[in-house]
């Protein structure tokens, strides 16, 4: 069994697998039905404390909770019983940024405990959202340099821009490759003994604790928003997954007494969630590129904590998530479809979601809740080309895209990543 703070510093165990909680603490069904009278920074401190106030101080926890959620996530009606999440109000404008900053704060804390005297080295890989996330997260704090790995090509150029921009401490990998190569050089990293020996390394990825679990603090805000309109009775929730932190967070906030009834993981051609899910095989492979670019994932590294979650039982999983696979015309059909009768535009990601909740075909009386994870500005060429509609990009956006790209081109072997990590050193 290993502390919280050994847990966010090293990110991975000892013999390289998936930290999970010893327990998850079950909050009784009053505090439950009390959501809907609390706002979303005395939800999440609640949310947090069961999680980690067994481990750090409860005003620092509650303080940490405080900075981290300076914007709100509101629940928005799409159609008569769906209604979307909007998780694109914070800093970079996507889900990613709440779960970031809250284990940044983290990490600036065990390490001032522990009074770790060298400097830490955040690695992360990213396939869109999470490196601008992580970057901004972590900009500027004392001794902590952050390394963002990211496939050459294959993310949007706003998003690109919101993490090789930044500079001081923050450095944008260009990896030749795909989100597979960069997550897979991340965690080679970490199981190498030399490089760890000689730096101190941690994850900003969602492999880490600190990163993922904060995430369930959407799920209770969303319930409560969704009881105030006595709406929250028979839900259903739909998550565009890609890695599969967001959805575990989710699965994670129903085992605290959250009642939510069903799961649906929507997927775009990465899709061997699905094929398991249908098979109760699961067979990796290279993702592959689609509108959908943070989705873009052919091995989810939190599909083993929803396999530990479970206890292995593909037939319990099968029961509590459904799955659902989008092709790129699939993606823009419901994109311009959407926008022109809904009136409402959504972002490449969101469009899964929300097509699957359609594709789901709710009962009456269950309501379906997505995900919308960005801004549809961040994929601004592609919504505009669909739809027709051009996108207003927010001044978040647009004070990204003044600064200059700095970038280091790197290539996925994993010596070569090695040499370029040990040359800190010198």
């Amino acid at each position: 069994m290993a502390s919280l703070e050994e847990v966010v510093i090293k990110s991975l165990a000892g013999d390289k697998g998936l930290y999970m909680p010893e327990r998850i603490p079950v909050l009784d069904r009053r505090t439950i039905r009390s959501l809907k009278d609390q706002s979303f920074h005395e939800i999440a401190d609640h949310v947090a404390q069961a999680f980690f106030g067994e481990d750090m101080e409860p005003d620092a926890l509650s303080a940490i909770v405080q900075d981290t959620l300076s914007f709100d996530t509101p629940v928005v009606q799409v159609d008569d019983s769906i209604y979307s999440l909007e998780l694109f109000h914070g800093p970079t404008l996507a889900f990613k940024d709440v779960g970031a900053r809250f284990m940044a704060r983290m990490l600036e804390y065990f390490i001032r405990k522990k009074g770790i005297r060298r400097e830490v080295n955040v690695l992360v890989a990213t396939s869109g959202d999470t490196g601008s996330a992580v970057a901004n997260g972590f900009l500027g704090i004392p001794a902590i340099r952050v390394f963002v790995l990211y496939p050459k090509g294959k993310v949007s150029p706003i998003q690109e821009c919101q993490f090789t921009t930044l500079g001081q401490n923050i450095s944008a990998l260009e990896v030749d490759g795909t989100f597979d190569d960069c997550q897979a050089l991340v965690k080679t990293a970490f199981a190498d003994e030399d490089l760890n020996r000689r730096l101190q390394l941690t994850s900003a990825n969602s492999i880490n604790v600190a990163r993922f679990l904060p995430q369930a603090f959407y799920y209770f805000h969303a319930y409560a928003q969704l009881d105030r309109a006595g709406k929250a009775d028979r839900l259903t929730v739909c998550v565009p997954s890609g890695n599969f932190g967001n959805i575990t967070a989710g699965l994670f906030a129903r085992r605290m007494g959250l009642p939510i009834r069903h799961f649906i993981a929507a997927n775009n051609r990465n899709d061997v969630f699905l094929e398991y899910l249908q098979t109760g095989v699961y067979t990796p492979r290279p993702s592959v590129a689609t509108l959908a670019n943070a989705m873009d994932v052919g091995n989810p590294s939190n599909f083993a904590r929803i396999l530990d979650l479970y206890g292995h039982n593909h037939a319990a999983i099968a029961k509590d998530i459904s799955g659902y696979r989008y092709t790129d015309g699939q993606i823009g059909d419901t994109l311009r479809e959407v926008c022109h009768t809904r009136h409402y535009l959504l972002d490449p990601h969101g469009a899964c979601g929300y097509q699957a909740l359609v594709d789901r075909a709710l009962q009456p009386g269950e309501t379906g809740v997505f995900l919308e994870t960005a801004h549809p500005a961040k994929f601004k060429e592609t919504v505009d080309r669909i739809t027709g509609v051009p996108v207003e990009i927010p001044s978040k956006l647009q004070a990204f895209m003044q600064g200059e790209k700095q970038s280091i081109p790197l290539g996925k072997d994993f010596e070569g990543f090695k040499r370029f990590l040990l040359a800190l050193e010198d």
